[in-house]
């Protein structure tokens, strides 16, 4: 955007607005209205827009806009002295106001101060006292936030004893079914779809006919013919039976039926809690909140309690040393142990109570002293790849981002797309170590997904740090599988770095250019 003479002596300035839902006083629109008012005002120009719609205030996760700000000021792709924001709230009702003030030094730490339209804070003429306002209507901002979401909170509760169902999907067998203030049914809600009207409410009510029957038959197989879970939901693949929304069945899904009380009509909430962005925490059962024949049943309470006492007998308040007891009288019993050798066996522990005590199988067997017959390095060595990819992609993604570039991960792919452009595929290449003490890494491209560029990571011999990075663009890839070793042939060191830099270089010169 080329400036004339009369706009380059105003004032440079960003706005940066944020809408949750919760007001329409805070609409997009509505903040920017105000916004420009006020820079008109005071002489200021707005030569950047970041906006993060429909985002909670309480984190900086999710806010790409604000991080992208933060960025652009750090890095100095923009030149701004101000950054002009509606009020407080909606620069973020953070619970800890530190946080706020955090992000607030780092923008005034490289000369940008931020501005708050609507409030009256005398930031330039009296520097103390406007620290102890904006301290106090950060407290505020974070107050509300925990007034709302303690009123939204007993508002669900009141719900939930009043026998409506809140949020989360019906479960196999069952529907939900939306009714008016007077309890006249209206429509079955089908998968993605909400309540319009405010006034509406939401029941579960049975479902199919032929998923009724499934359902009675998973109970009936689990209780009767002492099936564990993992049988169970093999028996519904073979058959071709889908569970919920046409998905394949699992051993959790067969367990969430066995387990959850909205099979037997009961109306449960407050398992788990999320409350202001924190982690999941599963509450105790004192907590929950519960309403009793709420729904019309698809299960016997009688049917429901057998299952209940057979899944608390597997595992219910066995003692470390009684779980590696048992483990040591089926190794006695089989032979061996794996997995499958644990679940199958419907009067013991399944194998997630071991992982969950010990951390995992493997570490249960080195305490009883079994090994294995398999190589079960192997699979610990690929769990470490998988999390260094996640590490890896996500600080390329990082850096990206500060390059003055949008990036993220494309939808159902594991691809990297940036500027909606350029993709990538970032592949981890294990080291595997021949018999004569040779080093091999084994590259299978993703050519499938037509990657602009393809990203290897070549690893030490021992698979924890990177040794060095191939860059190949998707045209000059021949092969779906390369085998790489320590010396290569001319043509694939071509592609050899040391570390990403040349490519970082060349995505910022993209950027630069573009905007010139």
């Amino acid at each position: 955007m080329e400036l004339n003479t009369f706009e380059k002596q105003k004032i440079k300035v960003a706005q940066y607005l944020r809408m949750s839902t919760e007001h329409q006083q805070y609409s997009l629109h509505n903040q920017a209205t105000f916004i420009k008012d006020y820079a008109d005002k005071h002489d200021m120009l707005i030569t950047h827009t970041y906006d993060d719609a429909g985002k909670s205030g309480v984190t900086i996760l999710g806010r790409v806009a604000l991080q992208k700000l933060l960025n652009d000021v750090i890095y100095r792709h923009i030149e701004i002295q101000a950054v002009l924001v509606y009020d407080v709230s909606r620069f973020g009702r953070f619970q800890d106001i530190d946080e706020a003030g955090y992000y607030s030094h780092i923008l005034k730490m490289n000369g940008v101060d931020v501005i708050f339209c609507a409030e009256h804070i005398p930031t330039k003429e009296h520097p103390l006292e406007a620290m102890l306002m904006l301290s106090i209507k950060r407290a505020g901002a974070a107050d509300l936030s925990k007034n709302l979401s303690d009123k939204v909170y007993a508002g669900q509760v009141n719900l939930i004893k009043r026998g409506y169902h809140q949020g989360g999907t019906p479960g196999y067998g069952l529907r939900r079914q939306l009714i008016d203030e007077e309890h006249t049914p209206k429509e079955i809600l089908l998968f993605g779809r909400r309540k319009s009207i405010q006034t509406d409410r939401v029941i579960l009510i049975p479902g199919p006919k032929n998923e009724r029957r499934i359902v009675n038959e998973i109970y009936d197989m689990f209780i009767f013919k002492n099936m564990p879970e993992f049988i169970i939901a093999s028996i519904l693949n073979e058959r071709g039976v889908k569970a919920e929304n046409g998905t394949i069945w699992s051993r959790s899904k067969i367990h969430q039926i066995l387990t959850n009380e909205k099979y037997i009509g009961h109306n449960v909430y407050n398992k788990t809690s999320y409350k202001l962005k924190k982690k999941f925490i599963k509450n105790p059962e004192s907590e929950w909140i519960r309403c009793e024949n709420s729904f019309t049943p698809i299960i016997s309470k009688s049917k429901f309690t057998l299952a209940k006492e057979i899944i608390i007998s597997r595992s219910h308040h066995l003692t470390n040393e009684q779980l590696l007891d048992y483990l040591k009288n089926r190794l006695k019993e089989k032979g061996k142990l794996s997995g499958i050798i644990i679940d199958e066996d419907d009067t013991g522990p399944s194998s997630s109570v071991f992982r969950n005590r010990f951390g995992g199988l493997l570490q249960a067997y080195e305490i009883i002293g079994y090994k294995p017959e398999h190589d079960y390095q192997y699979i610990e060595i690929n769990k470490n790849l998988r999390n260094y990819h996640y590490i890896e992609v996500n600080n390329f993604l990082n850096k990206v981002t500060a390059l003055n570039n949008i990036a993220d991960t494309k939808s159902h792919s594991p691809l990297i797309l940036i500027n909606d452009t350029l993709s990538i595929s970032f592949i981890i290449a294990r080291c595997k170590k021949l018999p004569s003490g040779r080093l091999r890494w084994k590259i299978r491209f993703e050519n499938s997904l037509k990657p602009d560029v393809s990203i290897v990571v070549r690893m030490d011999s021992i698979n924890k740090t990177p040794v060095d990075y191939y860059i190949f663009p998707s045209l000059d890839i021949l092969f779906e599988r390369v085998i790489l070793s320590e010396n290569n042939a001319f043509h694939f060191d071509f592609y050899r770095f040391d570390n990403l830099n040349e490519l970082y270089n060349m995505i910022e010169r993209t950027a630069i250019s573009e905007a010139v």
